[in-house]
């Protein structure tokens, strides 16, 4: 993290002639120009830059005043380099991604995810004058799970006609890295998420922000399970265009907003084509190179940590689930255990860590 730099005062007594050095505290950086204050017996009582010189000097020196010299003191100091100015912080603009496993055992997680949410966002509020936040959750889902009525749950619209029951789709509710404003299949809401501002993710006014996360979060446990890809195309600049209208999180991502990436797969990420470097590669792009513009929380399996986690206690996989390797190979990565019975003590346990990189954010250019 960051020092943030202190704020010195400005140094007015360097620029007065007449001035006591003893005030400003830089008496002792200068040099022939301090001499013309002296007190002493020899000392000129006209305020001018000429010195007495003792009557045992061979070499005799003149005293009048010449119309041509400067009279103005003499620095022989460099200015201090006062380093960097104050980060300008975040300003309370924090970009929240949430990448999503949608496979068929992810029910419970993603049920704790919800109830964990509010307090979340409540706490890092808390800390932040002009909490400002935009939140979304991207697609991970390669196939679309409502087909046709037989798939409907009593939310869908009992007033449609097939194959859609009157729900209309967009090309974004079946683009992997898409905010999910629709979600589909078993375990899911099967509806149009009620999103005040039109956009495929949420921010700091939109009403009733809790409800309105669960319905793009709970996604669904139909299958989809690639977590990284669907982060690299969330990240992507054509989707995230705020000029182009066509682009599915046009103006999700703020060039002068902390990003908040919060991972969930409560199995290896072994689905994804991508790779770990390709991950953290795509973060980095995305924050224009810049390592503490970004957090990375994860929250998956602990079978690799060693025996007696809280997954499978009498099991143990050496083999790093590639996830940890993202939460380890990010300046700021934290990762917890996906079996945790909640995941409030994680999200507070970080929320320090998220308010301090804002504070000391500095935006690009």
């Amino acid at each position: 993290m960051r020092m943030r730099p202190l704020l010195l005062a400005g140094l007015a007594g360097l620029t007065s002639c007449g001035g006591d050095a003893g005030s400003t505290g830089f008496a002792s950086g200068m040099g022939s120009a301090a001499t013309s204050s002296s007190t002493g017996p020899d000392a000129s009582t006209t305020g001018t830059s000429s010195t007495s010189v003792p009557e045992s000097s061979s070499t005799s020196t003149s005293t009048s005043s010449d119309s041509s010299a400067d009279s103005s003191p003499v620095l022989d100091m460099a200015m201090p380099d006062f380093g960097p100015l104050q980060p300008a912080g975040c300003e309370g603009k924090i970009d929240f991604l949430f990448v999503i496993s949608a496979s068929g055992t992810m029910k419970d997680f993603q049920t704790r995810l919800l109830e964990s949410f509010p307090g979340f966002m409540e706490a890092i509020e808390d800390q932040l004058p002009g909490f400002d936040v935009h939140v979304l959750s991207a697609s991970t889902k390669p196939n679309f799970g409502l087909n046709d009525c037989a798939d409907c749950t009593d939310s869908c619209d009992p007033n449609g006609e097939l194959p859609y029951c009157g729900a209309k789709f967009t090309v974004c509710d079946k683009k992997i890295g898409a905010g999910v404003t629709f979600p589909t299949g078993i375990g899911s809401a099967n509806r149009r998420c009620d999103l005040d501002n039109g956009r495929r993710y949420l921010t700091s006014g939109q009403q009733d922000l809790g409800d309105a996360f669960s319905c793009i979060a709970q996604i669904g446990i139909d299958g989809g399970d690639i977590t990284g890809d669907a982060l690299i195309a969330a990240l992507q600049p054509e989707i995230n265009d705020p000029n182009d209208d066509y682009a599915c999180n046009g103006g999700f991502l703020r060039d002068d907003a902390l990003l908040v990436v919060t991972i969930i797969q409560d199995n290896y990420e072994q689905a994804s084509v991508s790779t770990v470097e390709e991950w953290i590669a795509a973060l980095r792009s995305a924050k224009h190179d810049d390592d503490d513009a970004f957090a990375v929380l994860v929250l998956s399996t602990d079978i690799d940590v060693g025996y007696k986690q809280l997954c499978f206690p009498n099991e143990f996989d050496p083999n790093k689930n590639r996830l940890r390797l993202l939460a380890e190979g990010v300046d700021h990565g934290f990762i917890g255990s996906i079996c945790s019975d909640s995941y409030v003590p994680f999200f507070a346990e970080h929320v320090d860590d998220l308010v301090d990189l804002c504070d000391d954010f500095i935006p690009p250019g």
